[in-house]
């Protein structure tokens, strides 16, 4: 199973929210999401999520949470755990990332754009502020 995380950082009632215009052949092209990734060799959601965050953004977070579990499953690829995490606290500067345009969002306007393979259950769960949710 794959191991991947998913990150809406935090700042005055927006998120930072990446919009995949950069890679090709990308499956998220043209979608805006979170910023994350795929765990790499025996990486923890932890350390999988600290470096995606520093590859992606140039900002190190320094307060955030584990929010709850998405599980996929399909016949036309290897099964996908990703683990999303808000963060509210962190250190840096953005700087230009190589997979997208990076833009802070506001919270209300996210659901609207958009999005990758991520669920409508998900964002109901995820934007009605449950302390943690399965799916």
């Amino acid at each position: 199973m794959t191991i991947t995380t998913l990150c809406y950082i935090e700042n005055n009632g927006k998120y930072l929210m990446l919009h995949r215009v950069k890679k090709h052949n990308d499956i998220n092209e043209g979608k805006w999401i979170g910023v994350g990734g795929h765990a790499e060799g025996q990486e923890s959601p932890e350390e999988c999520l600290l470096r995606e965050v520093k590859e992606e953004t140039g900002l190190t977070l320094t307060s955030y949470k584990l929010r709850g579990l998405v599980t996929f499953i399909s016949d036309k690829c290897e099964p996908e755990l990703m683990c999303v995490f808000t963060a509210n606290e962190y250190i840096g500067e953005l700087t230009e990332c190589n997979e997208g345009e990076l833009y802070w969002i506001d919270k209300a306007v996210v659901p609207t754009l958009p999005h990758g393979k991520v669920t409508e259950s998900f964002w109901i769960c995820f934007f009605q502020e449950m302390s943690d949710f399965f799916l």
